[in-house]
């Protein structure tokens, strides 16, 4: 394609699609508070209803949080093969339009429509087409965010969810990012926009008005990312056939830990959420690694590679917890934790049954 040429990018995220493939299949949870998860004592949320949501419920969320924020919620046990098979109806779906499909998790997904199969000139138009076929042939509302680069077309496709849809031109782009709160751009999560409210950095505008080595020097190589999609600049490709070859969870704490098992329960979600991915794309992992951010901002990683792929979550959480034990006593208090499985594969289902060596 002709560099001068501009791409033609739609970022399309299905709306709460966990939560909405049950409420689909089940009439009784339509219109009520669904939380797909364990409501165990150390279970997590793998998805809320948008009815879940009003109540402040998300995924990750810990469920005895969630279901004290709403003491009406239903928590649903998942059933990935189904999730697994009506992300396979909606990509053949985006099949029709471009082969430049760029998958980001079973529910979103990036595409270049820029010369699109079906020769409709407006992207605009090939998002509602795709999003009415999704609806007819799944039952789902999908929500759509067409612009010129993905950075601005994964930000479209929050402006509008529920169910909609909206355009960032390339004459909008700019304005667009510099009112935007840095806790809003992709990439950028709450430690990051944490250490850029500190230095004075608010909104797009604000890290625009930097210069280019002031951000390398703050952020280091992502100080680059930021300092061009502040101007709505991103030039990454949409990648078709992209293949994972890790996965990864981490969180920041509002109060440094320094206890073993306090930091044991805060493993588990990022555990569960690393497994979740796992299990939906049918991939297997042999090496895990434990990150750790300490007070000071030091950071420290420890891997564990295993004989043969990581089968189960239960296995997952015993190399993950003997990685940190390992660590203890820590040296300085816990900022950070950090969970990830590389080395991934997809597994068919007799493989994805080896059991780990103890």
């Amino acid at each position: 394609m002709d560099e001068d040429r501009q791409r033609k990018i739609i970022h399309v995220d299905m709306d709460a699609f966990y939560a909405s493939v049950e409420q689909r299949d089940n009439p009784e949870l339509r219109g009520r508070p669904v939380a797909v998860g364990s409501s165990r004592e150390r279970g997590v949320v793998a998805a809320a209803s948008y009815e879940a949501r009003k109540f402040g419920v998300r995924s990750a969320m810990p469920s005895v949080t969630a279901k004290r924020q709403c003491p009406d919620l239903i928590f649903v046990k998942p059933r990935f093969e189904v999730y697994k098979a009506v992300s396979q109806q909606i990509r053949e779906i985006f099949a029709e339009h471009t082969a430049i499909i760029e998958p980001l998790s079973l529910d979103e997904a990036y595409l270049d429509v820029t010369e699109n199969l079906q020769g409709i000139s407006l992207a605009r138009d090939v998002a509602l087409a795709i999003r009415s076929k999704i609806k007819e042939v799944t039952g789902l509302n999908a929500s759509a965010g067409v612009s010129y680069n993905k950075f601005l077309a994964k930000l479209a496709s929050d402006h509008r969810k529920p169910n909609g849809q909206y355009v960032i031109t390339p004459e909008m782009g700019p304005a667009f990012v510099e009112t935007l709160p840095v806790g809003k751009f992709y990439g950028i999560g709450p430690a990051t926009s944490a250490k850029m409210n500190a230095l004075g950095l608010y909104t797009g505008l604000d890290m625009r008005n930097q210069s280019l080595e002031f951000m390398q020097a703050s952020f280091g190589k992502a100080g680059s990312y930021y300092y061009w999609i502040s101007r709505g600049v991103d030039n990454r490709e949409v990648r078709a056939d992209r293949t994972r070859k890790s996965v990864g969870a981490e969180n920041t704490f509002a109060t440094d830990l320094t206890d073993f098992d306090a930091m044991v329960v805060e493993l588990e979600p990022l555990i569960d959420k690393v497994w979740r991915y796992c299990e939906g794309a049918g991939n297997r992992g042999r090496t895990v690694t434990l990150k750790v951010k300490f007070n000071d901002f030091e950071i420290i990683t420890r891997s564990r590679s295993a004989p043969v792929a990581v089968s189960s979550r239960c296995d997952l959480e015993r190399l993950s917890v003997a990685l940190l034990q390992n660590e203890m006593p820590v040296p300085k208090p816990v900022r950070l934790l950090g969970v990830s499985l590389s080395a991934l594969q997809h597994v068919g289902d007799d493989e994805a049954q080896l059991a780990l060596p103890m």
